[in-house]
């Protein structure tokens, strides 16, 4: 087991490099690479689960490194957090990425250390790049040149084939064959050709030296097999010191903007025995666990599992709370372990809206919520909203305006038996069309209309006490739009972005590749899209068919694992 450390964070860094103390001689060396600061990293439950990973193999040494705060800190080049050794000496530098608008930091990383950018440009012995992350197997494109193979799919059943197709080979273009061609899970972007039409769209996508011709995502059918928790506590994380649980991957609603409801299906729960062996370990580390799922609170046992870990003298928190899912129990569990704030998710004001999105929860719901949270003790609330849905109108951007003001109204009058009242937060962030959804075909909205719309809610909430607005930029949405929905010539703006030290503005003005192309388009729904040589399992019928009911404003049903075939992945 990895153990505890504490202190400050000259301290926590030293102490960590001596967390992994097995020998470098004979074994597999790999720098697990997070593009983005130590405490966004380490707050990340899979980097964790990862590490982990690579760890219990006898013949591998896995060390962490992340973006550098302090540029000037790397002058001598990027060194690895256990042992300080130089980035470019690893065998394996593997990036875990979660976010697009990590990407350029993959280009940061790769020449704080001086290796070349470039993958065609990388031979022994420069590291072999490899990737692997939920943005990798939803559109790895946009950094398919800078990267030699990807992992496509849940590391538990790539990771050890993988590793042993690796120690076969010392030549790397036959090691990229043989991955390719014997590994589920692995994409070349090497081994594959791009033909397009004059119209710059993709007209063929070509497998060559015997890659397949769609790249299967592979996944674990079952959560029985072990757990995935927090390896290194740390003070110095957005959860400081909370001891993290997996309790279930994928979300059983289907909402329509969400990638992971779509490619992580089907939902799978993690047994209760497991989960009682994480809570037993974390309360012996811990005196917080954080239990993390995009639906927490369907997790079977859910409550009798909240009330063992308060037994053991814990705190618990959640990643997610569901409005309609709120309980008594769960209400109580939550006043025991101290919560301040709470997060519900409405994601649109109008229930119209929330048809469209399937997001399967009333204003009521929502309202409800509110009440319950403020009167189990709870002060404060954050609600996330979503502006530039489709088929949105400024009439649905009103509503959540409306929804705001009746819930602080509720929120007033719950608060008056407390006599004391928190805030209200309201998160308004732009809708980034996603790959593997039903509007992966939609555009991104117009930037002006996007800022438009966050500044009718902030003036219309102003004035209300104790409700605040927060709300992201559009044109950084806009970059997040280019990099989810590009295909592999965005791998030159990003390069050109690395050169102009992050200079978005500058970048786009100069490329003779419109930007426009892959963020305001409405794709045809027969385009070869970027990311369709990946196979979730998903029928892309079923895709067309929640698009148009979308349209409609008609909801679907959640998920029933085992009782319908309706989506593909449970045949």
């Amino acid at each position: 087991m990895l153990h505890k450390v504490m202190g400050t964070r000259e301290e926590l860094l030293e102490a960590e490099r001596g967390t992994v103390r097995k020998d470098w001689g004979g074994k597999i060396r790999i720098a697990l690479a997070y593009p983005n600061y130590y405490h966004v990293g380490m707050s990340n439950l899979g980097f964790h689960a990862i590490y982990r990973l690579l760890n219990n193999f006898e013949d591998v040494v896995c060390e962490r490194v992340f973006l550098p705060e302090d540029k000037g800190t790397v002058q001598g080049g990027l060194r690895s957090m256990e042992s300080q050794r130089p980035l470019a000496d690893f065998d394996i530098i593997a990036f875990s990425i979660s976010f697009e608008n990590d990407y350029p930091n993959l280009l940061t990383l790769l020449a704080a250390s001086r290796i070349p950018r470039w993958s065609s440009e990388r031979n022994p012995p420069h590291p072999l790049i490899i990737a692997g992350g939920v943005t990798t197997f939803l559109n790895p494109e946009p950094i398919a040149p800078f990267v030699d193979c990807f992992l496509i799919g849940e590391a538990e059943s790539i990771l050890a084939v993988f590793l042993d197709v690796y120690k076969r080979y010392s030549d790397k273009q036959a090691l990229l064959e043989a991955l390719a061609a014997h590994v589920p899970g692995i994409y070349v972007p090497a081994l594959y050709d791009v033909a397009y039409h004059l119209d710059g769209t993709i007209a063929e996508f070509r497998p060559k030296r015997g890659a397949p011709e769609k790249v299967q995502r592979v996944g674990v059918e079952a959560l029985s097999y072990g757990d995935t928790c927090t390896a290194i506590l740390t003070p110095h994380t957005t959860f400081q010191d909370t001891y993290l649980v997996e309790v279930a991957r994928g979300c059983p609603y289907g909402c329509r903007f969400c990638a992971a409801g779509f490619v992580y299906r089907p939902p799978r729960f993690r047994p209760k025995t497991v989960l009682q062996n994480c809570i037993e370990e974390g309360a012996a580390r811990s005196k917080r666990i954080g239990l993390m799922a995009a639906a927490v609170l369907d997790v079977p046992d859910i409550e009798a599992l909240c009330r063992e870990a308060l037994d053991r003298g814990v705190q618990l928190s959640f990643s997610s709370l569901r409005a309609d899912r709120l309980t008594p129990e769960i209400l109580d569990i939550l006043k025991q372990s101290g919560f301040k704030t709470a997060a519900i998710a409405p994601d649109a004001g109008s229930e119209r809206m929330r048809r469209v999105i399937n997001k399967g929860i009333t204003d009521q719901d929502v309202i409800r919520a509110a009440g319950l949270l403020v009167d189990a003790g709870i002060p404060n609330l954050k609600l996330y909203c979503m502006v530039g849905l489709p088929t949105e109108t400024m009439s649905d951007v009103e509503a959540i305006v409306v929804l705001c003001k009746q819930v602080k109204h509720r929120f007033l009058k719950a608060s008056r038996t407390t006599e004391r009242i928190g805030q209200i937060i309201v998160s308004l962030n732009s809708f980034i069309p996603k790959p593997f959804t039903p509007f992966q075909w939609v555009p991104l909205e117009d930037v002006k209309s996007l800022k438009a719309k966050i500044k009718h809610v902030r003036d219309s909430l102003r004035r209300v006490a104790n409700v605040r607005v927060h709300a992201d930029v559009p044109r950084w949405a806009y970059i997040q739009a280019l990099l989810s929905r590009g295909d592999r010539r965005t791998a030159q703006l990003l390069a050109a972005a690395h050169e102009n030290n992050g200079n978005w503005a500058k970048t786009l003005k100069a490329s003779i590749i419109n930007p426009d192309f892959y963020v305001y388009r409405e794709r045809p729904l027969d385009e070869i899209l970027p990311w369709d040589f990946i196979d979730h399992g998903i029928n892309k019928a079923f895709l067309v068919e929640e698009y148009h009911k979308a349209l409609r404003a008609e909801s679907s049903p959640p998920c029933v694992v085992g009782q319908c075939k309706a989506c593909g992945v449970c045949k």
